[in-house]
């Protein structure tokens, strides 16, 4: 037993560690005079929670037109009240079975450390009010579309389009889409928030798969 702790704690000392020089290891190493100063601009946020990264796109009509597929989902991103759209890949299990923390399951979390499907879950919101957990970001009109094919692209799509995920909604404002990519604890939910950051011109650390080091590395280098 002695000897299970000392390897679980080595274990963990060694993704803190990588973690931390991940996000310490800027990605690209050189910054863009593009992406630098951009000439027209689109403010992104980033939101977080202790384990989770979303991005929140502001909606115009183009962003309603690309996205038009939610209303056809009974997903109300049309409504004149909505400012943004929230998008966020994850691990399929333990997006749809854990709508709590209270409702944890060993299953989801053992397919969250090994392999996973994915899903996109997409929610409209209101004006989204300040704090530390949210990160704002003005890019140019290049790199805003840039962002939203990656997006866009996240999606798997059938003979009709996005699929649907039935009855996994939280509310009439959310859904859950199938998605590209394979969920694991090495390449999770920040991984892909990263890499949509990068292809809206902005530098991330090297690996982050923690929101406290995504966040270091988009403070230290944003």
């Amino acid at each position: 037993m002695k000897r299970l702790r000392r390897f679980l704690g080595l274990v963990v000392a060694v993704v803190t560690l990588t973690a931390a020089l991940g996000a310490l290891v800027p990605r690209p190493l050189l910054r863009s005079a593009a992406a630098a100063a951009p000439a027209a601009t689109h403010r992104i946020l980033v939101l977080k929670n202790p384990i989770h990264t979303d991005i929140a796109i502001p909606i115009d009509d183009a962003v309603r037109q690309r996205f038009h597929f939610l209303v056809d989902a009974g997903i109300p991103a049309d409504s004149p009240e909505v400012r943004y759209i929230v998008f966020g890949w994850g691990g399929r299990a333990f997006y749809l079975e854990t709508p709590t923390w209270s409702e944890l399951k060993a299953v989801p979390v053992i397919k969250a450390l090994t392999v996973d499907a994915s899903v996109m879950h997409v929610e409209v919101a209101g004006d989204i009010i300040k704090s530390p957990d949210i990160a704002g970001f003005d890019i140019g009109e290049k790199r805003f579309t840039a962002l939203l094919d990656f997006i866009d692209a996240s999606f798997e799509r059938g003979p009709t389009g996005p699929i649907l995920v039935p009855d996994a909604a939280n509310s009439r404002f959310d859904g859950f889409y199938e998605a590209n990519g394979y969920f694991n604890a090495l390449v999770g939910c920040n991984i892909w928030t990263a890499a949509a950051l990068r292809a809206a011109g902005l530098r991330t650390g090297w690996w982050n798969p923690l929101p406290v080091s995504l966040g270091l590395s988009m403070r230290l280098y944003n």
